[in-house]
């Protein structure tokens, strides 16, 4: 190669070369040359910008290494060692760079282009000093300098492409960075982006070239993320020719555009700020296609996850909402399939979603309105609280939509919303609630005419409703509580579907009998009239007849079918049975094998509705034994929200119905046996013992004296009976019914007797508290036969008005009705008490006994002692507290009559000051009772601001259950409540009044003294203690 003329450095007649490296020329070898070259390399990167002496005495090498010489070199290892040189030679004579032609320039720059191409191969042994020259130009940004020539968009296209080309998955986050840097420093530092440029950087960011090469994308997007304040001008312009002006040879890209928007929102919605008006004008467009298109985007940009598009323009949301009414039904459609996304990722745009989805219910075109219900549904199932009361009232209008794929839809979503959130609870109760009319709802769609309804509502029934796949116990659980909810029409709907079912399979026995007469015409004509009758219970009235002749010359060929059928039909089939027997027939029918059967398909609908996957002797079994528990107060009732009247009633009227569709069912000794315990409601032997109580307290009401001490020993007899939980021998041979009814007689007796002055004297706090805890009994019915007697006693004026405290208690019952009626009953005798106070002026003298204000002091010795109070310092067992006195006091204090809040207040400050009766050196009962103090306080202040005023009377308290002590106690005169206080602050009390509480474990009252004919002392050294009571009377 003939090596070129060199321009030599003024004053200097030839090139001088670093110190130990020898001319480079064409003359030696490459080997020698990368060597030489490689000395040089090393000089020049050892060389910084004030080395002024070395720049000039090298200036000539410098300009030798940018001839076409170097430049053109075929040997790569030479060009790379060159590229390396000129990069430092960038470096050293920064800011002006030794090259004064355009053209010169021009062609380093590309050569060094070129050399970036090295980087690809992360294995090559030349790599590093690949990276070395990609990170020299970066930092000190050499390609800047080509701002200066007239074609310098050539260089950085190509600088562009061959950086998005090279960058590969083996590259390190230094390469990313240092080619970020590079570009982003061209586009930021530059007059602007050109429409070529631009293109190298955004057809990365297409889905085709995205998906080939990943880092590539990953380089656009992190430069496009530096760089959005400088070129999202340039995309705008871009944009704004394509999408308005509607020039698309602009670039080859004009047909991507709409990928291009979505990516680039997704990377940073500011590189579209002055795009988004665009795309509203393009919705406005007259060619529906076009505004697809723009919907489709929109769509999707819209209902991105953690997109705040539609909070930043509204004037394009409200323009992109105005689609769901567009003309073009696709327009729509896409639509309505988007709402189910932004649902599920915008809540907070629910409300502007339902009007318009509302309209589109009922939109004429039956893809539309069935895609309403699917997104509704699908919202619904991922999280119930997405979709509102309204959404969830489309889909139930739509099950009764003229068209079945639509109906069916509507059904089909909301038996799947019953089966996730009422049978499975998958978000608690509240949620069930929200739903639970759709039972009654796909029920009552039994009423219509189409038999495609009927079959779908028995196929949810059985697959949703009362899942046939349960266990027997579990289905029958199921089964019990459903009809129990069910209103009135449903429980018709119900009993006419197994009606049918009934019917439908004495047809198809009719059916099998005439199989085994002698073929005759008589025989032909009946079997035709059953197959008749059996088609019109079938979908399809014409085929189902057509099927139906087929399936019975079937039956007539194949007598094991026929056995297999008659075995399904007989009474005596349990469940399990039922699906061997369906399995076998349909295995029989399926051969020969084909794509679609609509034969199958049609006896599969036959079988489904004659099989029994419910009822069986088993299932009927579990059935009574659940409706025995309910008369015995120990099921679930509660928990599943019915009151245990409605869970007996219900579950009787099941039996009755099951007992005329299954009457087989019930032929077991073991129902006889459990409905026979039904019938049995009270032992001889019980009602002997309640008959017992009540002759004692009838005896002892009519002494009116106590000399005899009788009422002692029995007042410990009741006492022992309730610790004992009604099982007086503790030999558990009585069951839970009879021990209910025990429990109940002996709390009303004490409460009979303490309406006796004489006995109630002798009632101690301990006996009062076990007569006041029946209330809380496990069994419902104990608790409102005594609520009720203690109501009735209260009313009348002639029980102590301790009594009334017990229905603070109330606050715990799991039952709404059962809190609602103690409120009522509360509210009832506190207007009794004041009304009798205003009319009766000799009523004054007796204001401790007669004032509703003064149960206070009893209520909260009674929660002092509740044996539920075991942890004084426990944030839940305070709230229980905080509710109970909640109870009492929301209604004492609804008016502030004659300054009422502020003596409650000194009330109850003023046990502070006291000690006990009943535990008198007990120094945890006394922290316990002043706890109750400090949150009685904490509930008065925060009702009343006008408690703090001075008390109009000093309140007297009662001696036996409080001591005064004869030093005031200086200690409780703060609040003890400091656990209490350290918690999350709870609810405002005002909102707290009616909320439902958690239903505390059941309360065991053990037994630790026998029943003896000792007296019984007034005193409180009783052998009763609250240490004896350990247990909660709720299940």
């Amino acid at each position: 190669m003939e090596f070129p003329q060199q321009q030599k450095p003024a004053g200097e007649g030839k090139i001088i070369y670093p110190p130990g490296v020898k001319e480079i020329t064409d003359k030696i070898s490459n080997d020698e040359m990368v060597k030489r070259l490689k000395m040089v390399v090393k000089t020049y990167m050892d060389m910084d910008q004030d080395s002024e002496e070395e720049k000039q005495q090298y200036l000539g090498l410098a300009l030798h290494l940018a001839s076409e010489f170097f430049l053109r070199n075929p040997n790569k290892d030479v060009r790379l060692l060159v590229a390396c040189c000129l990069a430092d030679i960038f470096r050293i004579y920064a800011p002006e760079a030794p090259y004064t032609s355009h053209d010169k320039l021009k062609d380093i720059f590309l050569f060094i282009t070129r050399q970036l191409k090295g980087l690809e191969d992360t294995k090559s042994p030349q790599f590093n000093r690949y990276f070395y020259l990609l990170e020299n130009l970066a930092w000190v940004k050499s390609y800047n300098i080509c701002f200066e020539l007239e074609d310098c968009n050539e260089i950085f296209i190509q600088l562009f492409k061959t950086l998005f080309s090279v960058i590969n998955n083996s590259h390190n986050q230094k390469v990313q960075m240092h080619m970020i840097d590079l570009m982003s420093s061209i586009i930021m530092e530059g007059d602007g982006v050109t429409q070529e440029l631009l293109d190298t950087i955004l057809i990365n960011l297409i889905p085709a070239h995205k998906n080939l090469n990943k880092q590539a994308y990953d380089l656009a997007k992190t430069l496009l993320k530096r760089t959005v304040q400088t070129i999202e001008t340039c995309i705008a312009n871009f944009f704004n020719q394509v999408l308005v002006m509607g020039k698309s040879s602009v670039s080859d890209l004009s047909e991507h555009v709409f990928d291009l928007i979505q990516e680039l929102f997704a990377i940073d919605p500011m590189l579209l700020t002055s795009v988004m008006p665009q795309l509203e004008f393009k919705l406005k467009s007259n060619d529906g296609e076009e505004r697809l298109a723009v919907v489709r985007l929109l769509a999707k940009l819209f209902g991105a996850k953690d997109s705040e598009l539609a909070s930043q323009n509204r004037p394009l949301w409200q323009c992109f909402l105005g689609r769901f009414n567009d003309i073009h039904v696709p327009v729509r459609l896409e639509c309505v399939k988007f709402a189910s996304h932004c649902l599920m990722n915008h809540p907070d745009l629910a409300r502007d979603l339902t009007e318009y989805l509302k309209v589109r219910s009922h939109d004429p075109e039956e893809a539309i309105r069935h895609d309403v219900i699917v997104t509704i549904i699908n919202a619904g199932k991922k999280d119930l609280n997405l979709v509102n009361d309204q959404l969830l009232g489309f889909v139930r209008e739509r099950t009764l939509d003229k068209r079945w794929r639509v109906r069916k839809e509507a059904m089909m979503g909301l038996a799947q919303l019953f089966k996730k959130y009422c049978l499975h609870h998958e978000a608690g109760k509240e949620s069930a609630l929200k739903i639970s009319w759709i039972k009654d709802k796909l029920l009552h769609i039994y009423y219509q005419n189409s038999i495609d309804d009927k079959l779908l509502v028995e196929k949810i029934f059985a697959q949703y409703m009362v899942p046939h796949s349960l266990d027997t116990e579990e289905k029958m659980k199921c089964l019990y509580y459903l009809y129990a909810c069910l209103d009135t029409n449903a429980v018709k709907a119900l009993n006419e579907m197994w009606k049918c079912q009934n019917m439908l399979r004495s047809l198809v026995k009719e059916l099998l009998d005439l199989h085994k007469l002698p073929v005759s015409e008589a025989n032909s004509t009946a079997m035709f009239g059953k197959l008749m009758s059996i088609a019109k219970n079938l979908p399809d009235a014409g085929k189902a007849q057509d099927f139906m002749k087929k399936f019975n010359q079937v039956l007539g060929e194949d007598e094991k079918l026929r056995v297999q059928l008659e075995m399904l039909i007989s009474p005596t089939c349990s469940c399990k049975q039922a699906e061997i027997c369906v399995r076998e027939i349909t295995r029989k029918l399926t051969f020969p094998k084909q794509p679609t059967n609509p034969f199958l398909e049609m006896v599969k609908f036959l079988l489904e509705r004659i099989a029994p996957v419910h009822i069986d002797s088993e299932a009927i079994s579990a059935l009574v034994k659940l409706l025995n528990k309910s008369i015995e107060g120990t099921a679930d009732d509660d928990e599943e929200g019915v009151t245990p009247d409605t869970a007996i009633r219900s579950g009787l009227e099941l039996d009755c119905v099951l007992s005329f569709t299954h009457p087989t069912a019930f032929h077991s000794a073991e129902t006889y046996e459990s409905l026979l315990q039904c019938l049995k409601m009270e032992d001889e032997k019980v009602a002997e013992a309640v008959q017992a109580i009540k002759l004692l307290v009838r005896w002892l009401l009519g002494m009116k004296n106590n000399q005899s001490k009788s009422a002692n020993s029995t007042l410990r007899l009741l006492s022992a009976m309730l610790v004992s939980e009604g099982d007086l021998t503790e030999q558990k041979k009585i069951s839970k019914s009879d021990m209910s009814r025990l429990r109940l007689a002996a709390g009303g007796a004490i409460m009979k007797l303490a309406q006796e002055p004489c006995y109630h004297d002798i009632i101690t706090p301990e006996q009062f508290q076990l007569c006041g805890l029946v209330i809380n009994d496990e069994c419902y019915q104990v608790r409102q036969i005594f609520a009720q007697k203690l109501h009735l006693a209260l009313v009348k004026l002639v029980l102590p008005l301790e009594y009334l405290a017990v229905f603070a208690l109330c606050a715990k019952d799991p039952v709404k009705e059962r809190r609602a009626h103690a409120r009522q009953c509360l509210l009832k005798n506190i207007s009794v008490r004041r009304e009798f106070i205003k009319q009766n002026p000799l009523a004054q003298d007796k204001l401790v006994s007669l004032l509703p204000e003064y149960v206070v002091p009893y209520m909260i010795h009674l929660l002092a002692h509740d044996p539920d109070f075991t942890k004084p310092h426990e944030y839940e067992q305070l709230k229980d507290i905080k509710e109970c006195l909640w109870f009492m006091l929301e209604v004492l204090m609804t008016k502030n009559e004659n300054n009422s809040h502020a003596f409650l207040r000194k009330m109850v400050e003023n046990i502070k000051q006291t000690k006990d009766a009943q535990c008198l050196d007990d120094a945890k009962a006394n922290e316990k009772m002043y706890i109750v103090c400090d949150v009685a306080l904490f509930v008065i202040a925060n009702k009343s601001t006008a408690c703090h005023l001075d008390s109009p009377k000093d309140p007297v308290l009662p001696s036996k259950f409080f001591i005064i002590q004869d030093k005031p106690n200086t200690i409780n005169c703060t609040l003890q409540l400091h656990p209490f206080s350290k918690q999350p602050k709870p609810a405002p009390v005002l909102g707290a009044v009616n909320k439902p509480l958690t239903v505390p474990g059941r309360r065991i009252f053990t037994k630790t003294t026998t029943v003896s004919d000792t007296s019984n002392p007034s005193t409180n050294s009783s052998p009763l203690s609250s240490s004896t009571i350990n247990k909660n009377r709720y299940i």
